[in-house]
């Protein structure tokens, strides 16, 4: 029988670990391209050979995604392979539309096909959607983690923004070791609290690759997702993150209600700054899909490094960028440090964008009154600069993970916001870690 053509659609992540362990060595299939999305920049260009295996000895193209319908019929493609993640079903199944429509099968490969088992004891964060709190999670398990004398090591889900080659394993110990591989701003948020609190982060390209490495200097695996995707590497305990602003997401978002109903435990994070009636509704819904699940109860409360820059001003109020983008949350700490700290007027920024900062207004036009921090290049930190420095506002405010003014000139008054995962009640995160670490036999050094 002939190898059926498979086009891979997926956005720089997903998309190469599905290749990686279920494609790159299977006979009965031919790779004939990714698409992508999501992510500037990032089509045009190729998997490369050194990467893709013996059967791809010229590499793979990479096309941008809205050439799909025409590509399916020109590389003769019997399947598409859905491979990214925080896409809602409406849109996944308009995909699949486009794909049976072009006459090819739609395919979704699940945990059993694509995830990694490791040597060590794995513990996993995802969440519901981007941007519910998964960093300030994970940082929270690895200081209980560290606390008890266990070595543990990170392993990023991917961002594989540059050079693929050079990104097949990536090591991250120090904030030299980011500058030296030319983080994106993207990168750097999910990394910098890891090194600045004396943890390693491994990711890159090729997971099996990452893993081994990590392997030889961990006690425990902790798996740190992106997106609302789920692991790349089979975890031991799964600890998921809802959001009750987007409540109703976590049963309406691929892949993250796959998260949700093989969590171990559910983290329901803001809840200082949700309303009741949408805490409740995620609740019976978490109750509904994985009633097994313990439910921790969190709140994020805002800090700003300076509150007096914000009292009575007009701010301009700088949110995460993937989280304010296809997240599709129009709130954040930001937002939030605005209202707490009395600022005066919050200030539009469309009318100052420059350079591809228009296009993901374009794209995301939903965005509203505020400033998503894209830098997944030096032209995009370049174009944020430029705008923030343009902007008609008399402070800004600084709600990104990792403190942008290290990375960007800002010609005006600013405070960075600062935000933490706070549990509310029993069993927090310390109780139900030390439960597991007990029942795994696992101890400390101390």
């Amino acid at each position: 029988m002939s190898r059926k053509n498979v086009i891979i659609i997926g956005a720089a992540g997903r998309d190469f670990h599905n290749f990686n362990t279920f494609y790159r060595d299977n006979e009965d299939y031919n790779v004939v391209a990714f698409t992508a999305t999501q992510i500037p920049g990032i089509e045009s260009r190729k998997y490369p050979a050194e990467l893709a295996g013996a059967n791809y000895p010229e590499g793979i193209p990479i096309y941008p995604q809205y050439e799909l319908a025409q590509l399916i019929p020109e590389l003769n493609a019997h399947i598409c392979t859905f491979s990214y993640s925080d896409i809602s079903y409406q849109e996944v199944m308009s995909v699949s539309a486009i794909v049976n429509a072009a006459g090819a099968d739609f395919l979704m490969l699940g945990p059993a096909h694509t995830q990694i088992k490791s040597k060590k004891t794995v513990i996993a964060v995802g969440a519901v959607r981007t941007g519910c709190g998964k960093s300030k999670t994970s940082g929270k398990i690895v200081r209980i983690l560290n606390g008890r004398g266990i070595k543990v090591v990170a392993i990023r889900h991917p961002m594989p923004y540059g050079d693929l080659e050079l990104q097949k394993v990536q090591r991250y110990e120090t904030i030299e070791d980011m500058e030296k591989n030319n983080c994106t701003i993207e990168e750097m948020e999910e990394y910098e609290h890891y090194v600045t609190n004396g943890n390693v982060i491994y990711s890159g390209a090729d997971y099996q690759a990452i893993l081994n490495e990590a392997e030889k200097e961990a006690d425990i695996i902790l798996w740190d997702g992106g997106n609302n995707d789920f692991p790349f590497i089979r975890p031991d305990l799964m600890i998921t993150v809802t959001d009750p602003h987007r409540a109703g997401h976590e049963l309406s978002y691929y892949p993250g209600e796959v998260n949700l109903r093989r969590a171990d435990i559910v983290v329901i994070n803001k809840i200082d700054s949700a309303s009741p009636d949408n805490v409740q509704i995620l609740r019976e819904n978490i109750r509904k899909v994985n009633p097994d699940a313990v439910v921790v109860d969190a709140a994020y409360p805002i800090l700003a490094s300076d509150p007096e820059v914000i009292r009575g001003k007009r701010v301009l109020v700088i949110e995460d960028g993937p989280t304010t983008t296809h997240g599709n949350m129009k709130v954040g700490p930001g937002i939030f440090a605005a209202r707490k700290f009395g600022a005066g007027q919050l200030v539009d920024p469309r009318p100052y964008l420059v350079g591809r900062l228009k296009e993901t207004f374009e794209t995301y036009p939903g965005i509203g009154t505020l400033l998503p921090a894209m830098g997944y290049g030096k032209e995009q930190i370049k174009d944020l600069e430029q705008t923030i420095n343009n902007t008609d506002c008399d402070a800004v405010i600084i709600a990104t993970p990792i403190d942008l003014g290290r990375i960007v000139r800002i010609n005006k008054p600013a405070t960075k916001v600062n935000y933490d995962l706070q549990e509310i009640g029993k069993p927090d995160l310390d109780d139900l870690i030390g439960s597991f670490l007990e029942r795994k036999g696992i101890t400390g050094r101390i």
